[in-house]
């Protein structure tokens, strides 16, 4: 039943595979699952890990197995995993994690063994690692930028930023210095705060006083919760604006009408039904809420889960196109498999439609995303 359930998934998204090679596999096709199951990160990770359990078990003829770690939203746990699957395992390829530092971290170990990652974080490598880091989130520009731009339509002449004080709260403020730069908004202030502090009051005063046009909350998943509810405690009236990190369930659970009129930009997976007709990614999109959801419920979708199931997308043309050349298990088919996914064009899915090259890994379409609004205690599509 299950395996019957991979295939009428995949049929459905139209991404069944055909033509692959008469080359026999000496071994099956392997591939090393990362995510922050447990720890500060872990309604994200568990989000991201819903996708696992739909995706087909095998490419043509040949076997795909899934070997799933738990990096409890550690760096450090992150590199003994990603150690122990491409050593004892001998993974093809790792998939995962959901944090920035865990994947900058992977991203060592997969150029080390020649092993490609496909990080479902946003990670940026430098030269020296690029060549065998990939990844299927898009940078925090695009996302930044799309929030930006409905700032400026509204008139906003200056805004406010409170942020993780880690990597992801420093991507999100660069993003926002950025694109705010060159919208003619100015940031007027800019305060941190910690995943697992229990009161923000004293950075949202120092906001409040700077008297900001709209503010912009760089946080993720049920954490960035906090400030938006202490700003409107405080008598801040003005927008206010997150990151598309805040995209599950959990987030209107916890903000509930704390945070209505939150808007963000996001995955368009997230209100796949209410997406125009002709928007490229809503067949795929309303196809895969349908099997998540008969899965896990009603409103278990989320772009965490997205991600992952578009990273298999990639992930299942390229296992197709090296075995064609290569047997599974060999530095030969790893070899064949990142220059696959080096050469990914047009992949549509659920989060958006992905081109990538010898300079970008990444390769997401910046029109895939859209702006939405908690209005509800639901998500609404704004444009």
């Amino acid at each position: 039943m299950k395996k019957q359930m991979h295939r009428r998934v995949c049929q459905t998204l139209a991404v069944a595979l055909t033509g692959l090679g008469a080359i026999p596999a000496l071994a099956d096709v392997n591939i090393g699952v990362i995510f922050s199951l447990t720890g500060p990160a872990a309604s994200l990770g568990q989000e991201t890990r819903k996708s696992i359990d739909l995706m087909p078990r095998s490419v043509g003829k040949e076997k795909v197995n899934f070997i799933v770690l738990d990096d409890a939203s550690d760096p450090t746990n992150a590199v003994k995993n990603a150690r122990k699957l491409t050593g004892e395992d001998n993974v093809d390829l790792l998939f995962g994690p959901n944090l920035i530092t865990a994947g900058l971290a992977i991203a060592d170990v997969a150029n080390e063994k020649k092993v490609p990652l496909l990080s479902q974080a946003p990670i940026v490598v430098g030269p020296d690692k690029h060549r065998w880091a990939f990844r299927v989130e898009p940078m925090a520009d695009v996302m930044v930028g799309r929030v930006v731009a409905d700032m400026k339509e509204k008139g906003v002449k200056t805004v406010a930023f409170i942020g993780f004080s880690d990597s992801w709260g420093e991507l999100l403020l660069k993003g926002l210095t950025k694109t705010s730069e060159a919208a003619g908004i100015r940031i007027v202030a800019t305060e941190r705060f910690g995943r697992t502090d229990n009161s923000v009051t004293a950075q949202v005063l120092k906001l409040v006083a700077a008297k900001p046009d709209a503010v912009f909350v760089g946080g993720s998943g049920t954490p960035a919760v906090m400030p938006h509810s202490a700003l409107r405690e405080r008598g801040y009236g003005g927008p206010i604006y997150h990151s598309h990190a805040v995209a599950n369930k959990d987030f209107l659970r916890v903000g509930g009408k704390a945070i209505e009129g939150a808007r963000l930009a996001v995955a368009p997976v997230v209100v796949s039904e209410q997406l125009p007709e002709g928007h490229p990614n809503k067949a795929v999109g309303l196809a895969f809420d349908k099997a998540l959801e008969g899965k896990y419920g009603a409103e278990a979708r989320s772009s965490f889960a997205g991600a992952s199931w578009d990273g298999w997308l990639i992930t299942e043309g390229a296992i197709a196109t090296a075995l064609k050349t290569a047997r599974p298990g060999t530095l030969e088919f790893r070899e064949a498999m990142r220059n696959a996914l080096e050469k990914t064009a047009r992949v549509v899915g659920a989060n958006g439609t992905y081109t990538m090259s010898s300079e970008d890994h990444g390769g997401y379409d910046p029109r895939s995303a859209v702006l939405i609004e908690v209005a509800g205690g639901r998500w609404k599509l704004v444009k």
